[in-house]
């Protein structure tokens, strides 16, 4: 699988559209949404080139408006896991053995489509049933994932192009083989791009998948599928799934021929994961590949000479984007007496302006979260920190699940460093701050460093270069993506590749070829052109 003399296309980060007021996109991203608010869509298994309707099904709904039914999809039994096994197994050996430009042209053309005609689509399924406004659906469903496709074969290419040195009387090379068995995706419902690439990734180096969406991502998903069909992917390279998460993974993690799993979700789900895996590894026949991420309780860090401005709006955007429901989303941070008045006035009245609603509605920066189990969960800790003396809401503090589930976005004060929300992963639009001194700059850092089981994001805003430094050394450990003033969100394919380490997964780091790394077993061919026909060595004289 070498690179010869093909040249594919350099991968270019896709531009971000406007949604400006009278612009084309604007319009036809709110047509679209309209029409598929009404649509209804019924989602099969996908099984080789069956679509298979099981019959029990269950609804796909609007997290902001609950009651609204957008379509329903079929659980899968048992038996619907193993033919998708068998399918994916039966498929292997044609998909691995065509050529990778011909894997390359598929992902590529799934990119454009979703450039194009795709692009309204997609984003206004992600707006419906994931709660995302515009901004947040195109960043994420449209101009990640394609990145995430156009860059990953570029990647893919030069890991392919990747060869050991050989001389005149040796050639040696390295054939990347797809792993032997087939892998299984488990995707999470806040990410759309990260729900296609999971498995796009493992089918790109030649791997046959199982993938399972995550319950209420399946309507955005069915827009995923639709695209890859298009694109002209083999039926059998990519089974699709959906129904109990602990029947599917018990009975996937039970087959010989299981070799991988490719992993975003919690921190307790992917433990659990990991330990299966561990009770059943002298039944499989190869080591499976464990690729994860999972949690964060990721931190913003303002120093004293950090300018408050860029703090509030560092802290508002990576806290409340999305509802804080992104894995890498700011939910602590330290904030020095010197700038606290400064920060929570301004941060007070950047959240008091916000709108909150539905996503069709331009206006809206908040919507709802992503359904009634972390509605219930955030409402439980703003209860609490109501009653707690070591705790204050300075702004929000308010819910209603009445028609969606909706939180406004809330921030807590402590002065306890290790207060419950300074600690546990809450996964929503609730940031907790905790003032020091400025003279504990330092001590501060080490605060940051022992809080938390997590390290998958953090930031600092300082004006400082002494500062930064003393900061980026003590907080190597604390998080696998480090930002400097700038917001802890917000990667970006091919720039900044993702993924914390700790309890917050496997740091394979999405978005680089460090991740399709781990889908590809090298073998290593040497070829020796004169080939000696006597054992002797000149050491042994005569």
């Amino acid at each position: 699988m070498l690179k010869g003399f093909f040249h594919v296309p350099k991968a270019v980060n896709e531009p971000v559209k406007s949604y400006a007021p009278n612009s084309p996109e604007k319009a036809a991203v709110l047509a679209t949404y309209k029409k598929m608010w009404n649509e209804k869509i019924d989602v099969p298994l996908y099984i080789g080139s069956e679509e298979i309707r099981t019959g029990n099904t269950r609804n796909m709904t609007a997290p902001h408006d609950h009651q609204h039914v957008v379509g329903t999809y079929h659980l899968a039994e048992k038996k619907h896991i193993e033919q998708a096994i068998a399918n994916a197994l039966a498929s292997k050996a044609k998909w691995a053995n065509l050529a990778w430009e011909q894997r390359a042209a598929i992902f590529l053309k799934a990119a454009e489509l979703i450039a194009g005609p795709y692009r309204a689509r997609i984003n206004a399924a992600t707006m419906i049933a994931q709660s995302k406004n515009i901004f947040q659906a195109e960043i994420d469903a449209s101009c990640e994932l394609i990145d995430f496709l156009r860059y990953n074969v570029e990647f893919m290419t030069q890991i392919y192009n990747d060869q050991p040195k050989s001389d005149s009387s040796v050639w040696n090379r390295l054939e990347y083989r797809p792993l032997e068995g087939f892998v299984y995706a488990i995707t999470p419902f806040n990410f759309t791009a990260i729900a296609a690439n999971l498995p796009a990734s493992a089918a790109m180096m030649g791997n046959v998948v199982i993938w399972k969406p995550s319950d209420s991502q399946v309507f955005s998903a069915k827009i995923i599928i639709d695209v890859f069909k298009e694109a002209g992917l083999p039926d059998g390279v990519i089974n699709v799934v959906f129904g109990d998460a602990q029947m599917i993974s018990e009975t996937i993690f039970a087959s010989r021929d299981f070799a991988g799993v490719h992993f975003t979700g919690s921190t307790h789900v992917f433990k659990d994961i990991w330990k299966n895996i561990g009770t059943n590894i002298h039944h499989y026949k190869t080591y499976p590949r464990i690729v994860g991420e999972t949690g964060g309780k990721d931190f913003i860090v303002a120093h004293p000479s950090a300018n408050v401005k860029q703090v509030v709006t560092g802290i508002v955007r990576g806290a409340f984007e999305f509802q804080g429901q992104k894995c890498s989303a700011a939910s602590r941070a330290y904030v020095p007496k010197s700038l606290w008045n400064d920060v929570k006035s301004q941060l007070i009245a950047d959240v008091k302006s916000m709108k909150m609603g539905s996503p069709e509605d331009f206006g809206n920066f908040i919507t709802a979260v992503i359904h009634e189990g972390s509605f219930d969960k955030l409402a439980s800790y703003i209860d609490q920190a109501k009653k707690d003396a070591d705790a204050e809401i300075i702004v929000g503090g308010n819910y209603d699940k009445s028609k969606g589930y909706f939180i406004e976005p809330t921030v807590i004060v402590t002065t306890n460093p290790k207060y419950t929300t300074m600690e546990t992963e809450l996964f929503g639009p609730v940031i907790t701050i905790y003032v020091y001194e400025d003279s504990k700059w330092s001590e501060t850092l080490k605060l940051v460093d022992e809080t938390s089981e997590y390290a998958l994001t953090g930031a600092i805003f300082s004006q400082d270069r002494y500062a930064i430094e003393e900061a980026t050394t003590a907080l190597q450990n604390a998080a696998g993506n480090f930002y400097v003033n700038d917001k802890p969100t917000g990667a970006v394919v091919g720039m900044q590749p993702f993924g914390g380490a700790r309890a917050s997964g496997t740091n394979d780091k999405a978005g680089s070829a460090l991740n399709l790394l781990r889908w590809a077993s090298p073998r290593t061919i040497k070829e020796t052109f004169v080939t000696p026909e006597d054992y002797r060595y000149p050491f042994l004289g005569e």
